[in-house]
């Protein structure tokens, strides 16, 4: 079992850290992917590719034809960009579970599709900020969790970790390595052992989807902030797509919440219980993001689902 780390040198915020992590001891010449490089140290594999990362479909099955390795996990360097232009370090779970078919995919994915999400994100999230308040980054540079969007399509446990938000900061150097530790010591390719790794047998094993809030999800990621917090998708406002019963054009459909929301919320649980196999997955609600009818809805649709509802000290072992 492999964890892939995914570079590509078309990105500046995504090849600075793997030239970083690269520089670190143990590296060794590992087998081309199609033309494509790659480096392995103990039981990670790093690819070096020249494509935009979102557009890298299958990515671990393409690994596991070419060399018979069986890809425990993934991590894709990349590039944040927020108007915001504020300088950022960012982690988060892909997909597009909000899509419908035939709609544009301008940031790779498919519709009613999302990937697991890496076990490793809430641990790497706190071990991040512990790296970047002792390397002065913070706070310069925001440490946050992002929400679940964009590509590539990808079956195997992923995640994003990107620097933002402007060119300036995407070549970085004192960013990049921040990166570039948060994946050596994440990984246990130094002399500690790897963070985040889970077990069927964890004692903690209540793990938070997330539903509701922004693009930075505040309110889980203030629950996130603790140890020992586990951490799956997370479904900002703008992804949960429900149309007004008062709004309907049928009177006899007046009471029926459309839209994607029901699929959105259905993969997302899906496929986070899939990733934390043995783990009790607890719907986490950001109340004050909805509105009353959005909201009952919801909580309407979890409870036929079986999907309990947790409070922030469901999730906390501490």
């Amino acid at each position: 079992m492999v964890t892939l780390v995914v570079a590509t040198s078309a990105d500046p915020a995504s090849i600075g850290p793997a030239s970083s992590l690269l520089a670190m001891p143990g590296w060794h010449p590992g087998p081309s992917l199609q033309d494509d490089a790659s480096y392995t140290n103990k039981e990670v594999r790093l690819i070096k590719l020249d494509k935009r990362l979102v557009v890298e479909n299958h990515l671990d099955k393409r690994w596991e034809e070419a060399t018979g390795e069986t890809v425990d996990d993934v991590v894709f360097l990349s590039k944040h960009v927020a108007s915001s232009n504020r300088p950022a370090l960012t982690i988060h779970p892909i997909g597009t579970p909000h899509l419908r078919e035939g709609e544009a995919l301008t940031a790779g994915g498919k519709p009613g599709w999302a990937a697991p999400p890496n076990p490793r994100i809430g641990p790497w999230f706190r071990l991040l900020k512990n790296i970047a308040n002792s390397h002065n980054l913070v706070p310069e540079f925001e440490v946050t969790l992002e929400a679940t969007h964009h590509g590539p399509e990808i079956n195997s446990p992923t995640m994003f970790v990107e620097i933002g938000s402007t060119e300036e900061y995407w070549k970085r150097q004192d960013a990049a390595q921040a990166i570039a530790l948060l994946v050596w010591e994440g990984l246990g390719l130094g002399e500690r052992i790897a963070v985040g790794n889970w077990s069927r047998d964890n004692d903690r094993n209540k793990i938070l989807l997330g539903i509701g809030g922004g693009h930075y999800v505040p309110r889980h990621m203030d629950i996130v902030r603790k140890d020992g917090v586990w951490i799956g998708h997370m479904l900002p406002g703008y992804s949960l797509l429900m149309e007004d019963p008062r709004e309907a054009k049928s009177p006899t459909n007046s009471t029926v919440v459309g839209g994607t929301w029901r699929e959105t919320i259905r993969v997302a649980f899906e496929t986070t219980k899939l990733a934390f196999p043995g783990g009790e997955v607890l719907a986490h609600l950001d109340h004050k993001s909805f509105k009353g009818w959005q909201r009952n809805a919801i909580i309407r649709f979890l409870t036929e689902q079986n999907i309990k509802i947790g409070k922030p000290s469901d999730f906390c072992p501490c």
